[in-house]
């Protein structure tokens, strides 16, 4: 390349990493996404370091984890908390610098106080605000009339939210491309967070009596924490059977696949203009969702695969090759943003806590690549509830300071219904598993453990 590449990224909110074609879990159609995958790298083990929008997105931004700069839970819905701040590190920042033309296009997150412009983006499209305009303009008379469980969408496939994005975002890509240099563009669908509404043929696509039950939702709560059964009710949903979620589950998938299909747009428009050969592309999520997996639904207060895990795959054209599928432990926003400025040849910030992910592009693993994840949450709309989880290719642990622990082994019990944490079999086990996590939140100086008060829970096992 006789120049630096552009680099696209496409974001989705709350999409599952099991609801992906290529994923092999679900019969969910995604045929654009796979093919991003196919054509580089998918990873079987990306994980968020905090399953909720804002704070997952602001990491993204700055490249450490949220706990850092008290990005603790969406702004405005609990107590009042901090975000990111225009002082605050962004690597878009330095790709401006750099001499990228960058542009931002769809739900943000990144800051309360300041948009993408303030971060390293010269232009950006708000597209909550400015689709919801086109919307009330178009259609005056439309409203939606269901609540979190969705319903299907009344306006035409080309003025929907996926698509509408989608021609967004074609616009700043021709835009862009004419600049005569390097481009990065971020596109962020608001899909399929709930409530998830598909239009037409998307809303149809799937029948709900032949989609498949979660494999997680014979869920009994059986010594799990108290606050799992307690969100069914916070719900109202507690006494939803299998055949009252397949409809909810049918739009869940069909957001997926409509939102697949606007990807498939923009893919085309890029090669359209000539540049796909020379363009890092890469395709993830912010975070997971229940849908009615653990018969719950949304996100909150669990550390299940389900909001977890997410969806990650990188395609670079002569530089990653084509058809792999990693199983190292990744972290989507802390590592990506390592990974493009080692490959534009910028400094890496000493304070990012990724790395980056060019060796395992390469094939490889180095004998010093981690072995765990590490994802955490602080609480939100009903109520405050610290959790910190450590997952190994073999055991999740989750530390519930408050609660109950939970320990399951993912080779046996991959749905994670059955905790182990009181099984004495499982003793030694915890106890390593417990000192990990603890060494792990120190480096990261997470604010839980700056004190001595929870120490003993990690160290010497005295936990309820």
């Amino acid at each position: 390349m006789s120049r630096r590449p552009n680099i696209l990224i496409i974001m989705s909110d709350q999409h599952r990493w099991d609801c992906t074609g290529i994923s092999e879990h679900y019969p969910v159609q995604t045929p654009h996404i796979d093919e991003i995958a196919k054509a580089g790298i998918w990873f079987n083990h990306a994980y968020t370091p905090l399953p909720v929008c804002g704070p997952s997105r602001q990491s993204f931004v700055c490249g450490r984890r949220p706990e850092s700069f008290g990005g603790y839970w969406n702004d405005g819905i609990s107590l009042p908390v901090p975000s990111l701040s225009v002082t605050d590190y962004s690597w878009a920042r330095d790709l401006q610098a750099a001499g990228y033309a960058t542009g931002y296009i769809g739900k943000w997150g990144g800051s309360s106080t300041a948009d993408p412009t303030a971060f390293g983006y010269g232009s950006y499209i708000n597209a909550d605000r400015e689709y919801g305009k086109f919307r009330a303009d178009k259609y005056p008379e439309l409203h939606y009339k269901s609540g979190y469980l969705g319903e299907a969408d009344p306006v035409p496939l080309e003025d929907s939210t996926t698509h509408w994005l989608a021609g967004q975002s074609i616009d700043m890509l021709r835009e862009l491309s004419e600049s005569g240099g390097p481009w990065h563009v971020r596109i962020n669908f608001n899909e399929p967070h709930p409530p998830c509404r598909p239009s037409e043929p998307f809303a149809s696509m799937y029948v709900p009596q032949q989609v498949p039950m979660w494999g997680s939702f014979t869920e009994s709560f059986v010594n799990k924490p108290y606050i799992q059964r307690q969100q069914l009710l916070n719900w109202g949903i507690e006494d939803m059977n299998w055949e009252d979620w397949a409809p909810t589950v049918a739009r869940y998938y069909g957001a997926i696949s409509q939102m697949d299909d606007a990807v498939g747009l923009i893919m085309k428009e890029l090669a359209r203009l000539g540049q796909d050969e020379e363009t890092i592309v890469i395709y993830t999520s912010d975070h997971g969702d229940l849908c009615g997996g653990h018969r719950m639904m949304d996100k909150h207060y669990v550390m299940y695969d389900d909001v977890v895990k997410v969806p990650l795959a990188i395609r670079y054209p002569g530089v990653v090759q084509p058809g792999q599928i990693c199983e190292a432990f990744v972290y989507n926003t802390l590592d990506l943003p390592p990974t493009l400025l080692q490959w534009l040849d910028l400094p890496i910030p000493e304070e990012l806590h990724g790395r980056p992910l060019q060796p395992l592009l390469e094939g490889g693993q180095p004998e010093d690549w981690r072995v765990y994840a590490v994802s955490t949450y602080n609480g939100q709309q009903f109520g405050l509830y610290v959790q910190r989880m450590l997952r190994t290719a073999e055991w999740k642990y989750v530390w519930n300071p408050t609660d109950r622990d939970e320990l399951y082994h993912m080779g046996n019990d991959p749905h994670e219904l059955i905790n182990r944490i009181d099984d004495p079999e499982c003793q030694a086990t915890l106890a390593t598993l417990r000192q990990l996590l603890h060494a792990e939140l120190k480096v990261v100086k997470d604010g839980i453990v700056r004190g001595s008060w929870l120490d003993a829970q990690l160290l010497e096992n005295r936990k309820l």
